[in-house]
Parts: structure tokens; C-alpha cells; sequence
């Protein structure tokens, strides 16, 4: 073994525990990474704390490197950035980024980390597993120069919707939340703000990433004639009420899935290249708004409630491993 180490898991709904891992050696085909930060993903893993992953979506929600079933025990997460500390002689001493939980030190294939560019700091790159979830969106929706655009639900996913939507030429892009903070995020990323009831209507493209019904309902009612939602929300178990009469039919309004699981037909790019470009898009500082609070690893028992309940408010929340300092 090349030593302990140490996993956040949910012990049970609504109660997480840090527990002891053994790390092995790595083989001459995999890399042993020293974790420098984490990234909470608040809409995802609040839910999976909460025991909410529906039973017919237990296998679809694995993620990669995850360990025990839904909904307990379970040590779940993938936003993580650490040192190569042994490997191939290309990444021994790079930092990277890899689909992995919440642990001090781990194990796994050489092609399942991605070095972070230079230019991207270490705790920025923790957002690079959203910033991948909304350029699949964008591949999806295709816009188009001058399009009309609303992003609603300021979450980590349509707030890094929009700020890779803020470079789009001639587009009118606005980010619209029932949270009046988030307007300093659309601010900071380069995009308009409105409430739900103040935003711009007649857009050519929607994306929706509230997860809640309001939201949705919201998103068709800003539609022009022949547009478009892209949902990218996830429900887990919760039942979601879409008005399709009304006006839905005469507009010709379309409502259409995102899922960061697969990529469209005809992209001819791989996982890998997707992931790369996220990693890329973050060299943008404009993203350190999407990380609106931090913590000690030791801390995550105590912290992960709060977030759950949300009387501790985050986009994402970053975890702070030993040694490394808080950025």
C-alpha cells in the first residue's frame, strides 16, 4: 500500500462521516494524486445527502469512481484537483483534475486525470466538471449569432452557462434568478440579470437549470414563436408539472434534454476533448464567481448539512485539503 488516506462518505441520509482509506501503489499505467481541492456541487450532491436519487435512477447516477450504493453508504463527488505525486514521467508534479470523491490521496488510471493548463488555478479548476456540463448544453443548443437568450436557475450549471455564453457575438444573454445576490455574479460574468418576473421574453433560446417546475413553466413563457428549452435540470424524485396547453402548441415551442452522459450526434469530439475545452474556458477569471464560499476538508461532516438545508448558501463550495492553503 502507498498509504492512508482518508474519504468523506454519506453514512446515511443526511449524515456524512470522514472515514480511513487505504491507498495501494500505483501501477506503471496509473497515477497516485495528492488532493488540493474539492468542489461541492450544490444542486447534485445536496441531493444525493439527502437520500433523494430515485431507485430507477441508481445506476444512471454513479459517478465514476464512486464506492457503496445509493442512497447509503456511499462516497460520492467529482470535482477534484490534485498533484501528481507518482506516474508517468508527463504528469509526476502536474496538477490535474479528475472525476474523483472527496479524499486526501488516491489511486486511478493515467487517462482518467487531465492536466490543468497553466493559466488556471488550482481551485478555479474544480469548477471544471460543471464548466464540461455546460458546454455539452451549448453543443446541444446550438446558438446562433444574435440570438436571444435566457438562462434561468443562477446555479453552478447556468452560471457557467452564462459566462460561456458572454463571449457569444451580438447575443442578448441574461441570467434570471428569484435571488437578487446573484445579479453581482451576472455582473461579474458579463451578462444582464432579472427576476423571474422582470425578464426579457421573445428568446430565440432558453436554458433551464432551476430545477424546479416555476422555472420551466417560466422558461416556455419566454419563448418567442419556434423556441426552444433546453432543460438541464435533474429532479431526482420529485414530480414536475410542464403547461403544455396554453400557448405551448401554438407557438410550436420545443422542450429538449441535456445530459452530460453523452454528446451530440455528429460532434465528432471525445469525452476527452470535451473536458479539455472546459478546462480551457477556465482561464477566464470571470469563473472565480461561481466559488462563493470554502472549507476545511476535516470540516465537510459538519458543513454538508448546510449546504443541504440551505442555511449555508454556495454556488460552489470549495474544499481546502492539508497542507494547502486557502486561496
Amino acid at each position: 500500500m502507498a498509504g492512508d488516506a482518508r474519504a468523506f462518505w454519506l453514512a446515511s441520509p443526511g449524515e456524512g462521516e470522514i472515514r480511513p482509506e487505504q491507498v495501494p501503489f500505483p501501477r506503471r499505467d496509473e497515477v497516485l494524486v495528492r488532493t488540493l481541492h474539492s468542489g461541492v456541487s450544490r444542486g447534485t450532491e445536496t441531493l444525493v445527502f439527502r437520500g433523494g436519487v430515485p431507485a430507477s435512477q441508481w445506476a444512471a447516477m454513479r459517478a465514476p469512481y464512486q464506492e457503496g450504493d445509493f442512497p447509503a453508504p456511499v462516497k460520492y463527488g467529482y470535482l477534484n484537483v490534485g498533484v501528481v505525486e507518482q506516474g508517468p514521467e508527463a504528469l509526476t508534479g502536474r496538477t490535474v483534475f479528475c472525476l474523483y470523491p472527496h479524499q486526501t490521496r488516491y489511486v486511478v488510471p493515467a487517462t482518467a486525470v487531465t492536466a490543468v493548463p497553466e493559466g488556471v488555478p488550482a481551485a478555479r479548476a474544480v469548477l471544471a466538471g460543471t464548466v464540461e456540463t455546460a458546454v455539452n448544453a451549448l453543443w446541444d443548443a446550438a446558438p446562433r449569432i444574435g440570438d436571444r437568450i435566457a438562462v434561468v436557475g443562477g446555479g453552478m450549471v447556468g452560471c457557467s452557462v452564462a459566462a460561456i455564453l458572454a463571449s457569444f457575438p451580438g447575443t442578448r444573454v441574461q441570467l434570471v434568478d428569484a435571488e437578487p445576490a446573484r445579479a453581482g455574479v451576472a455582473a461579474a460574468l458579463g451578462v444582464g440579470f432579472a427576476s423571474p418576473e422582470d425578464a426579457e421574453g421573445g428568446c430565440d433560446l432558453v436554458i433551464h437549470a432551476s430545477a424546479t417546475a416555476a422555472g420551466l413553466t417560466r422558461s416556455l413563457e419566454l419563448l418567442a414563436p419556434e423556441g426552444t428549452v433546453i432543460e438541464l435540470s435533474w429532479y431526482g424524485d420529485h414530480q414536475v408539472s410542464v403547461p403544455l396547453g396554453e400557448f405551448f402548441h401554438s407557438r410550436r415551442l420545443t422542450v429538449r434534454s441535456s445530459q452530460v452522459g453523452g454528446i451530440a450526434p455528429g460532434r465528432g469530439r471525445t469525452y476527452a476533448d470535451r473536458l479539455a475545452l472546459a478546462l480551457r474556458l477556465l482561464e477566464n477569471p470571470a469563473f472565480d464567481a461561481l466559488i462563493t464560499g470554502h472549507c476545511d476538508f476535516e470540516d465537510l461532516p459538519t458543513v454538508m448539512p448546510r449546504l443541504a438545508d440551505g442555511s449555508l448558501p454556495a454556488l460552489c463550495h470549495l474544499v481546502n485539503y492539508p497542507g494547502r492553503a486557502h486561496p
